[in-house]
């Protein structure tokens, strides 16, 4: 339900400042301030997580989400509206990052990157949802509709609530409870924890402005300068989240095989390769198909994160790391939307997608210098 609803904002963007009277900085203000609440989020439900349990509050953060998600479907104007938007982006930035650390805790050591790769599918698929419903529900129902759609995971909470269990690992670690800050703390305890952590900021920050900045533009791209309809530019992007889907899956299988490093490092290549590619087609149709194969190596790295800072820190500051780490990277990935506009304002959409391959060279740098190989190791 967070990939729906962040992918349909994309959607209905021109819906939305139609019947507000939105200027284009605000209509896009939106996006940037859903992830800068997804950032506070993040830090503060990563934290209760490690201190009160994933289960507890994991049902928060979805309740959260959905009543704010809900209240924007009642939205008056621009400045309502976005504090709603803001809020739920709260709810937002503590869901995914505590999702993964109760996975990887369920799961034994030599499957924990493929159910890593599984949570982050569960994204893809409310992300191809929203593709593919929009442009049926967003004319029956208008923007305001959609918006109350985002109610259900309220509903979903409680159910899942009854129906799972605390994971052992976090039921043995209970006595090591600690506070906020010292959870903060165990990210940089010393130099070593110190310089994992700042890569995977790093991998973290270009994982989610390749994706934004791609996934928002994409479809007003699609259908000013090319022409498509709505449909035709839902068809591109599921087409795109397919790719994605296929590339989060396989870099589950590779990291469980071959390690974290060399998978991530596979596809940082096949992602610099791509985007440099792709930055050159004008044909509608090679688009379509060149978007696919872009979207397996952009977005097919996400599913080795929660895996990774599983295995990179304790139990006692698991769910701290994950939705810090992530939504400080979602944090710089909030301009990647901005960036690209400003870029395709300036030059061309392709332009602009072209030098997003320069940050997939950062991305390498990182993974190499910065990034340990942890596969198989237990959790402490």
């Amino acid at each position: 339900m967070d990939g729906f609803d962040l992918l349909i904002l994309g959607f209905m963007l021109s819906a939305i400042s139609a019947d507000l009277h939105l200027t284009p900085g605000q209509a896009g203000s939106l996006v940037t301030w859903t992830l800068i609440g997804a950032v506070i989020g993040g830090i503060v439900f990563g934290a209760l997580s490690d201190r009160f349990g994933r289960i507890r509050v994991l049902t928060w953060t979805i309740v959260l989400f959905a009543v704010f998600t809900g209240l924007c479907a009642f939205a008056q104007g621009y400045w309502d509206l976005l504090i709603y938007r803001t809020i739920a982006g709260i709810g937002l930035g503590g869901e995914f990052g505590i999702g993964m650390a109760l996975a990887a805790e369920a799961w034994p050591a030599r499957h924990r990157a493929r159910v890593s790769s599984y949570v982050a599918l569960g994204w893809q698929v409310g992300v191809l949802g929203a593709a593919l419903l929009t442009p049926l529900l967003l004319p029956a129902i208008g923007w305001r509709g959609m918006f109350l759609v985002g109610v259900i995971p309220a509903i979903v909470a409680w159910v899942i609530r009854n129906r799972l269990h605390e994971p052992e690992v976090f039921v043995r670690n209970a006595a090591k409870k600690t506070s906020g800050a010292r959870a903060f703390g165990l990210l940089v305890k010393d130099k070593a924890t110190a310089k994992v952590s700042a890569g995977i900021v790093v991998l973290c920050s270009v994982q989610n402005f390749g994706y934004y900045g791609l996934m928002i533009w994409m479809p007003s791209f699609l259908s000013k300068q090319l022409g498509f309809n709505l449909t035709r530019s839902a068809m591109w992007t599921a087409v795109t989240i397919l790719g994605m889907m296929a590339g989060i899956w396989v870099f589950g299988q590779l990291a469980d095989r071959i390690g974290r490093k060399p998978s991530f490092l596979l596809f940082q290549a096949g992602a610099v390769v791509m985007v440099v590619v792709y930055s050159q087609l004008r044909d509608p149709v090679a688009m379509l198909w060149a978007g696919a194969v872009l979207g397996m190596f952009v977005n097919g790295m996400l599913g080795g994160y929660g895996a990774l800072m599983s295995e990179a820190y304790p139990t006692e500051a698991r769910a701290t790391a994950q939705n810090v780490l992530f939504n400080i990277g979602r944090a710089v990935g909030g301009f990647g939307p901005v960036t690209v506009g400003a870029l395709a304002a300036t030059y061309s959409f392709q332009v602009a997608i072209g030098l997003l391959a320069a940050i997939y060279v950062i991305d390498m740098i990182a993974t190499v210098f910065l990034v340990p190989e942890l596969k198989g190791k237990e959790l402490q």
